[in-house]
């Protein structure tokens, strides 16, 4: 048996791609060592192009939207950096409100909390000689207790070993901990220039990659992967647009509702439900354990009632509301939009349900049309086969009677 030569190279690159695959897997180790190599010098540019795509969904409305009159040389060239300006001064003024409105009152809050500490503890003293009047037993243990011997010098040696082992220890740690805050800000500042950088020139930088993808691959493979990208940016781009919509939906039902309800700061924490509900599904949960916090200084009982509150409304959000905003927005059915939460969310935690939904909304769309596209293609041929004179039917090619009987109808005789 001959193989052609297409089939040789097929073989060829299967081989190739076994012995590398099998190489990874015994070099395994120092394949995530490089890895991570990798990503600690790519992180800040991989960080600024994520700030990039961000900045872009506002950006961009705002120069098709609000700018879009502005024509010639002289807009055309302001056009864009006023864009981004507006989309800047956006972010930082939605990052200020939050701040505003949520800082000062948890530390007012934390404030009232030290000076109900005393009160707290002076109230827990006299409970606690209530019981031991009430109970002699508990009374004789902690008197048992307070007899107990202290070795006071076994312990005064402990803890200078402790300090004098502590200190070195202390030291480094602290070394660590500013060079990765030095370290961490120098990052943040090549990512926003990285950023920056993208943003103005995006238009050369996507024109640059038609033109590498046109130059390394297949004509047809080339345009197959232009039509993934652009399916994978519309879809992150609305699953943005569509949780920014559902925070907001979700912190004007938490004010309407404490405010109908009586409930203290309701601005505030409708302001820091939205803010972390950003973060799919459970990110309310955050500004929840806040707001009942917060509530619970005030009145315990009205904290129990706002926690029910935040369940039922979560309940609202989370089965109707989230499936049907975001799941409309990336085009994915409610069910896959949960699924996609759960498992990215198992997999990478908070980024992983970020990422995950518009990847599993792409994946859904690609699978989509490879089955219509194959669904149809059955169809054509089948049509085909029964305009043709003679052909057989598929119900004939299932039933050997019937093919027989239509064979004898025809006059041709089986020669098989």
């Amino acid at each position: 048996m001959e193989f052609s030569r297409e089939k040789i190279r097929q073989i060829r690159r299967l081989m190739l791609l076994a012995a590398f695959l099998v190489l990874v897997l015994i070099y395994s180790e120092v394949v995530f060592q490089g890895i991570a190599f990798l990503w600690g010098i790519l992180s800040p540019f991989l960080v600024g192009g994520a700030i990039a795509f961000v900045l872009n969904i506002p950006m961009r409305a705002i120069e098709e939207k609000l700018l879009f009159r502005w024509r010639g040389k002289s807009a055309g060239r302001l056009k864009r950096p006023v864009s981004m300006v507006l989309s800047l001064v956006t972010v930082v003024f939605i990052i200020t409100v939050v701040v505003v409105t949520v800082v000062p009152q948890v530390a007012t809050t934390a404030a009232e909390v030290g000076k109900k500490i005393p009160a707290f503890l002076d109230e827990m003293i006299e409970e606690l000689d209530k019981l031991t009047k009430k109970y002699p037993e508990l009374a004789k243990q902690v008197s048992n207790l307070e007899q107990l011997e202290m070795n006071w010098e076994s312990i005064l040696n402990s803890i200078f070993d402790f300090l004098k082992n502590g200190a070195g220890d202390m030291l480094n740690s602290t070394v660590n901990v500013a060079s990765g805050i030095i370290s961490g800000v120098v990052n943040a500042v090549i990512s926003f220039i990285f950023a920056l950088y993208i943003l103005s020139q995006k238009e050369n930088l996507a024109d640059q990659g038609r033109r590498i993808l046109a130059a390394y691959l297949p004509e047809a493979f080339c345009g197959r992967t232009q039509e993934i990208f652009s399916l994978l940016y519309r879809n992150f781009s609305s699953f943005i647009t569509g949780q920014c919509l559902e925070a907001v939906i979700l912190g004007v039902m938490f004010v309407i509702a404490m405010t109908i309800f009586g409930m203290p700061y309701a601005l505030m924490v409708g302001v820091l439900i939205a803010f972390t509900a950003l973060i799919p599904i459970v990110g309310a949960f955050i500004g929840c354990a806040v707001g009942a916090f917060l509530i619970l200084i005030d009145n315990p009982l009205l904290a129990l009632w706002f926690i029910i509150l935040f369940l039922v409304l979560q309940q609202i959000e989370g089965n109707l509301i989230y499936p049907k905003v975001v799941g409309n927005s990336v085009g994915l059915p409610a069910i896959w939009v949960l699924m996609a939460v759960s498992v990215g969310g198992s997999l990478f935690g908070v980024a992983g349900m970020l990422l995950f939904i518009p990847l599993m909304s792409s994946c859904y769309a690609l699978l989509r049309e490879s089955v219509n596209r194959r669904n149809a293609g059955k169809r054509i041929s089948v049509s085909e086969r029964r305009q043709v004179p003679g052909a057989s039917r598929p119900e004939e090619d299932a039933d050997p009677r019937k093919k027989a009987k239509t064979k004898i109808k025809t006059g041709k005789r089986d020669t098989d």
